[in-house]
């Protein structure tokens, strides 16, 4: 018995050794990724508690504070958007504590990739402090949150921007005819994607026999869109390429189709969803995905994007895979370079999507929705896509004039 007491002590120090040297690995190589893993969890956490914790909530006499307890849909919204509190305080701590580290020798570089026993325990303890707030604090929190996840898409729609511009001059810089007929192919898919698509959004949401001018508003403008990105990036004094225009009218038809897909069930002109009162564990889980695709494209694509995070002097070349100094010499230097990306607004972007996600799961209202399982779904959620696409729209046409109306600027 004292013998088997023994072997399992050692097996658990050694596992435990292991989890760290895995953690200590992974920290130090792939902390965005880490990052993202641990938004994703919190993920999975709000919509848990969204689905089982209504019931408990309703017995916690400083959440529960009405004379006539509120319907289900109230407790499994405060559920999600105290998890997403704590979730936007945790990132938003963090990128206070990394303002102004710009080279790799400061002591902070080591707390954004590292300690992460020590992170994980004190996003545990901000999500759990959170049932323990006010109500009128969550409310606050709910209202900030619209405009946090609306600068949240802003962000997205910038850096979906300088990766399309980027991509084209990629492309055109290595001057050869097979890249041309590549940029003529992905352009001219993406324009008969873009047009296909449009054919669908008017069957699936203008039915016959319904007054439904709202929507046919919607899918036009986008189409008008497609056809200003167009003439302008083939102007003579713009000189752009038909592939940013192409990516960016996909984009907005995309955006118009989430727009459309997120009104009422019951509205008479969304098709697509015909009078469905409930979603299916899969559609939710897409739409899950969805979103932690979306927070991990932003997230990584800042850690490399030049347009809005990375200092001048930023090195942008990748580490040897053998390296050639000693090893002492080259963890000195390595210590001595600056940082390749904007820690502080790294984090940021995971405190706008924790609002985001949150506006997500509870339909951007104060109530999930009529059958309280409904996920991005609202009058609100429309606009909100719909906007999205027309501010995608009036950015894309500045990056294309800006440097025409100001030349001495550098864009």
């Amino acid at each position: 018995m004292w013998a088997a007491s023994c072997l399992a002590s050692c097996c658990a120090a050694c596992a435990c050794d292991a989890c760290r040297t895995v953690v200590s690995s992974i920290s130090r190589r792939s902390a965005r990724i880490a990052y993202c893993g641990l938004f994703a969890l919190s993920l999975i956490v709000s919509w848990i508690l969204r689905e089982v914790a209504a019931p408990l909530l309703e017995k916690i006499p400083w959440i529960n504070t009405f004379h006539e307890t509120p319907s289900r849909d109230w407790f499994q919204t405060d559920a999600v958007l105290r998890v997403s509190l704590g979730n936007f305080l945790f990132f938003t701590i963090l990128s206070v504590m990394m303002v102004g580290v710009k080279s790799q020798r400061d002591p902070r570089d080591n707390i954004h990739h590292g300690g992460w026993m020590v992170k994980v325990i004190c996003w545990f303890l901000l999500v759990v402090l959170m049932f323990f707030v006010p109500n009128e604090i969550i409310t606050f929190y709910e209202s900030i949150s619209k405009f946090g996840s609306g600068l949240f898409l802003l962000v997205q729609v910038v850096l979906l921007l300088d990766f399309v511009h980027r991509w084209n001059d990629t492309w055109v810089g290595y001057d050869e005819q097979f890249w041309y007929i590549a940029l003529f192919v992905v352009s001219l898919f993406c324009y008969v994607a873009t047009f296909v698509s449009s054919g669908l959004l008017f069957h699936w949401f203008t039915p016959a026999g319904h007054d439904c001018g709202l929507n046919t508003f919607f899918i036009v403008m986008t189409l008008i869109f497609a056809f200003i990105f167009t003439v302008v990036a083939l102007h003579p004094a713009v000189g752009g390429s038909v592939l940013p225009a192409s990516v960016i009218s996909l984009y907005c038809m995309y955006l118009c189709y989430s727009g459309l897909a997120s009104e009422p069930r019951d509205y008479e002109c969304n098709g697509l969803h015909k009078h469905s009162k409930a979603v299916s564990t899969g559609t939710l889980s897409l739409g899950l995905l969805t979103t932690v695709l979306s927070v991990v494209y932003s997230a990584v694509r800042a850690g490399s994007s030049t347009t809005l995070l990375s200092p001048p002097s930023s090195p942008r070349a990748g580490k040897p895979l053998l390296p050639l100094e000693k090893a002492d010499e080259h963890e000195e230097k390595e210590k001595s370079k600056p940082v390749t990306y904007s820690y502080s607004f790294f984090h940021i972007i995971f405190s706008l999507a924790s609002m985001y996600s949150a506006m997500l799961l509870t339909g951007w209202t104060t109530s999930v929705g009529g059958s309280g399982r409904l996920v991005d779904v609202g009058w609100a959620s429309v606009w909100v896509r719909v906007v999205t696409g027309w501010a995608t729209a009036a950015l894309f046409i500045w990056s294309l004039i800006a440097p025409v109306l100001f030349p001495d600027r550098d864009f």
